[in-house]
């Protein structure tokens, strides 16, 4: 028996991106959207891992992560994603994505989309998404619907869809259409090859076995496809479904397998035909199973699973799938902070995902490079769609700032690090930079160019439109007179600044008590929240005073009761005027005492006697809360000097000379001026009297 193997087998590039893209996350809060692939194993393992397939988008909870598979998904999963804070991991092939952004440009011109596929085909349902449902599926020539005939149309497939069908629904579309007939070629170029390859190995072999999920849509059109010329086709979904007595008889077989066909299902139909003792002897299926296991087996940067089966000084003796000989994996490629032989002879019999490093001259995993594929894997599906990323910046040259990102190196130009001109490049060594990809290169040397300018100018005027908007609100909602909530957020020597609704207004240190302050703190305490009285609003120039004192009682309101017509009280001289002194009962309320009640001796002026600062007790003489007046007297609480009697006149109307002092005095009322001439009052003199009033207390 000769077995012929397709060189086109296993995962196709779009698949093998899904399927290691789902085993490198984190496992606990991710999904995936339906299954990765239609491989029963597969899917399996994944969810092995951790991680939860799901039939619809309503299953994933806000905030965890999902996985887009290859087939893709409808335009709106993505918002729907964004407004509930699921971050996404878009693994859709690179051919649908090309297929959807047709579909999506060719409707918004106004042509109506034909999709060549099976309707309820995921990748079909998720393109019904880009077109907002205006589409027609077609799966067969012969079943074009007439209402197509007279509309321009654009016409692209499934890219597994058979190419074969393909050509003869548009040679009839064609034929039909009367107007315009775009026709996109969107078939994947790997479906083709496989198809030809089948059809190839089907002519010319006695029996084909065809591999893969059962309800895999690209390995079902192989099997089509195969039955097409040749008479002994085999559907396998994995090696327990191949009972060789059934193939014995051939002289030639030949195996295709599906591109969401792990190459470990070919492998492992071989092997099981490598067990009869009859294809060991008559045909070299070891060199067969070499030859898969060299050509396809692995691929650099690859993830498989080995299992531990011994612990060394040098590192581990690991097994991979379907391999009999061991590979050592050296202890420096361990993702382990300190490796220890004791620790890993207790692990004997685990399985540990590895990555392929390097296939040439020999065969080369690690564990420890995981973490940076996943940081690649991150590179090509978040930070090319523009989502920032952090480095530390590691050095500098001429042009800017260095760094490195998994196997890419981090290049930030000069004028990309910040706004504004940057002088001194190396202050920026050992700090992290929060960058966006300006361009990403993955040919040759590995590397992004990068900007952090980009991401602080974003959030500057992000935050120049969010307080524009605020403030707009903010002068909408509020008016002369208002009484608001503030927080105390800084004070200064003239005044407090004061948060409302998080906008900025100034309550003087005049506004903030009726008897003055020498310091906002001796008012208001900063992180503290206050009412305030709103007093005059600047909406053209963004400025509000409030004032808190207008909400505090003054002193006059609460003078009433505390203060009656006859009290003495003790205060200090605070101004003289010509007609009196000014004294200070508290702060806020002064008392007049009228120069005609300071003395009862007469004065030219008050400042003859009294000075600024003087503590004096005087005699409520009069008080009007709501005119807030208080009229105060010295003299009423100093004795009252004696009263001489006027001396007797002579024959010419003369006083006689022998009189010893003399004195006249005039009182109508209380509040009229006092004459006093010459002499002293018993003995005393009205400087030692207004000394007396001042010291009593």
């Amino acid at each position: 028996m000769k077995i012929f193997v397709a060189k086109n087998s296993g995962f196709c590039k779009g698949v093998q991106y899904a399927v290691n893209t789902a085993l490198s996350l984190e496992t606990g809060n991710a999904y995936v959207l339906g299954e990765i692939i239609h491989n029963a194993e597969v899917v399996k393992a994944i969810n092995d891992k951790g991680l939860k397939t799901v039939d619809s988008l309503d299953e994933v909870p806000d905030g965890s992560s999902v996985v887009f598979r290859s087939h893709g998904v409808p335009k709106s999963f993505y918002g729907e994603c964004m407004r509930r804070n699921i971050k996404i991991v878009d693994c859709t092939c690179g051919f649908v994505k090309r297929t959807q952004k047709i579909v999506e440009e060719q409707n918004a011109s106004g042509n109506h989309i034909v999709i060549v596929g099976e309707p309820t085909h995921p990748e079909v349902v998720g393109l019904l998404g880009w077109c907002n449902g205006n589409a027609t599926v077609v799966s067969s020539a012969d079943a074009i619907p007439e209402f197509l005939f007279d509309k321009n149309l654009c016409v692209v497939s499934q890219t597994t869809f058979s190419a074969r069908n393909f050509e003869k629904i548009i040679k009839n579309i064609r034929k039909l259409c009367e107007k315009t007939v775009a026709v996109f070629e969107t078939i994947c170029y790997t479906t083709i090859e496989r198809q030809t390859e089948t059809e190839e190995l089907a002519k010319n072999c006695e029996a084909m076995l065809v591999v893969g999920g059962l309800n895999s849509s690209n390995t079902n059109k192989l099997y089509e496809l195969a039955l097409k010329y040749c008479a002994n086709v085999f559907r396998l979904s994995s090696a327990a479904d191949l009972d060789y007595s059934k193939i014995k008889k051939f002289k030639s077989v030949g195996i295709v397998s599906g591109a969401s066909t792990p190459n470990a299902q070919t492998r492992e139909v071989l092997l099981k035909m490598e067990e009869n003792t009859e294809v060991k002897a008559t045909n070299s299926m070891a060199d067969v199973v070499a030859k898969i296991d060299n050509e396809s087996k692995f691929k650099k940067g690859q993830l498989v699973q080995a299992t531990i089966s011994q612990a060394t000084e040098e590192g581990l003796q690991i097994l991979l799938p379907f391999s009999k000989k061991e590979i050592a994996l050296s202890k420096d490629e361990l993702d382990c902070e300190q490796y220890s032989v004791e620790e890993y002879e207790e692990k004997i019999g685990e399985t540990i995902d590895l990555l392929v490093v390097e296939l040439k001259p020999s065969l080369k995993l690690s564990q420890k490079m995981i973490r940076m594929l996943k940081e690649e894997e991150a590179l090509s599906a978040e930070i090319e769609a523009g989502k920032e990323f952090s480095v530390v910046c590691t050095g500098t040259n001429k042009g800017g700032l260095v760094s490195q990102l998994g196997t890419y190196s981090v290049f930030v130009p000069a004028k990309e690090i910040r706004p504004g001109f940057v002088k001194d490049l190396t202050k920026y060594e050992g700090k992290t930079l929060r960058l966006r990809a300006l361009e990403i290169r993955k040919t040759g040397k590995k590397e992004i160019i990068a900007s952090q300018r980009v991401i602080l100018q974003e959030e500057h005027e992000a935050r120049e439109a969010a307080k524009s908007a605020k403030e707009e609100e903010f002068f909408a909602s509020v008016a002369v007179g208002d009484i608001v909530a503030g927080k105390v957020e800084r004070a200064t020597n003239f005044g407090a600044f004061v948060s409302v609704n998080g906008f900025d207004c100034l309550a003087h240190i005049s506004d903030l008590s009726w008897t003055g302050v020498d310091s906002v703190k001796d008012v208001l305490e900063i992180g503290k929240s206050y009412e305030f009285k709103v007093l005059k609003i600047d909406k053209e120039n963004k400025k509000v005073s409030i004032g808190y004192k207008q909400l505090q009682p003054q002193p006059w309101d609460l003078a009433e009761g505390k203060y009656n017509v006859g009290d003495i009280i003790h205060g200090k001289v605070v101004r003289i005027v010509p007609f009196g002194a000014f004294v200070e009962v508290e702060k806020g309320i002064d008392g007049l005492v009228h120069v005609s009640q300071i003395s009862y001796e007469r004065i030219e002026t008050p400042a003859s006697v009294l000075n600024v600062g003087d503590e004096v007790d005087a005699k409520i003489i009069a008080f009007d809360v709501d005119a807030k007046k208080m009229n105060l007297s010295i003299k009423a609480i100093l004795p009252e000097p004696e009263r001489v009697p006027r001396a007797p006149k002579n024959e010419n109307g003369e006083e006689k000379e022998n009189r010893k002092s003399r004195f006249t005095r005039r009182d109508n009322s209380e509040d009229e001026l006092s004459t006093w001439s010459e002499g002293s009052i018993s003995g005393t003199s009205i400087g030692d009297l207004l000394a007396n009033a001042k010291s009593n207390k």
